[in-house]
């Protein structure tokens, strides 16, 4: 895959492109840049899809925080896999913001980027005009030269795939409806940082991960059995993950823990990923930490003999 960046001019042929942030490049996303890449086969152009470098919401109100899906390196990672030729990557800012659907049809995908069939996801909007519709589009995009064509919807059990369907799931702790949805484990990356070493105290060394990118979204507290991988070498190792503010020893700040099974090593300054599998139980507090450790062990064992019904496949 190509990629482009708005700020750095290139020439680029004729394509047939979607347009939106696609944060978690979900099944959904999927489903339509599939769609974009059977236009374009068809019309004999390259596939392209058009997202931004920060959440629009971030430059329209500065003190919105998203809960992030992806962070931008895994977007694009994400985006390639999907088979996609060229990605444009643009620099949102107060400029672009306040440009209209219309003009943004004009200046940027047909004068800028060359698109020739513009694919609209089944509910998106763009430009600052939110009520615009689907039949505005079509109009708009005829003065620009751009042919508009509605996208098919994707459901999955009975509703409809959405970062906002994932991010509640995750807030929820469900991470196999995550999965689901996704296609794929819900993941984070983090730096290994310096803790207080409770857990290596009771013999449960954790590695404590400060998040690459701030603003994604943590699941809900509690433990959760996850795969590990370590800079991103292909070894792939069975964890345990506690999400919480470690009440058992009055914490007041979350923190995320990686407890790696049959692993003996320094990770500290390492960068490692998790994926997650299931969650086990909720965080809660213990009377000592002889019993928290009781229940860790407990843990421990759930994940290396699950049962039929629990087990999740990476």
């Amino acid at each position: 895959m190509r990629i482009l960046y708005s700020d750095r001019p290139d020439h680029v042929p004729p394509c047939v492109a979607t347009i939106g942030f696609f944060d978690g490049v979900h099944r959904g996303h999927q489903y339509l840049l599939q769609q974009v890449r059977h236009i374009a086969g068809q019309e004999q152009l390259l596939s392209a899809v058009v997202t931004f470098d920060v959440h629009p919401r971030q430059v329209v109100k500065a003190d919105y925080r998203p809960e992030l899906l992806t962070p931008l390196d895994d977007k694009l990672a994400l985006l390639e896999a999907t088979g996609i030729d060229l990605c444009w990557v643009l620099r949102f800012d107060a400029q672009m913001a306040a440009m209209s659907a219309r003009e943004f049809m004009a200046q940027v995908l047909a004068r800028q980027m060359h698109v020739g069939c513009l694919v609209v996801g089944y509910d998106h909007h763009f430009g600052h005009d939110p009520h615009a519709s689907f039949d505005d589009y079509v109009r708009w995009g005829g003065e620009a030269g751009i042919r508009v064509v509605h996208a098919d919807e994707l459901d999955v059990a009975d509703a409809s795939v959405s970062s906002s369907r994932i991010r509640r799931a995750l807030r929820q702790g469900d991470v196999v409806e995550a999965d689901r949805c996704l296609g794929r484990p819900y993941a984070l990356t983090g730096t290994v940082v310096g803790g207080e070493q409770q857990g290596r105290k009771m013999g449960f060394p954790t590695a404590n991960l400060s998040l690459v990118e701030p603003c994604q979204l943590v699941p809900a507290c509690g433990v959760y059995e996850v795969a590990a991988q370590i800079d991103d070498k292909p070894a792939v190792y069975t964890a345990m993950m506690n999400i919480g503010t470690r009440p058992t020893f009055h914490g007041d700040h979350l923190t995320l823990e990686v407890h790696i099974l049959q692993f003996d090593g320094n990770l500290y300054g390492h960068r490692l990923t998790v994926a997650f599998r299931r969650r086990l139980r909720e965080e809660r507090p213990f009377d000592s930490p002889e019993a928290l450790a009781r229940q860790l062990r407990q843990d421990i064992s759930s994940i290396e003999h699950p049962s039929s019904q629990s087990s999740q496949k990476l």
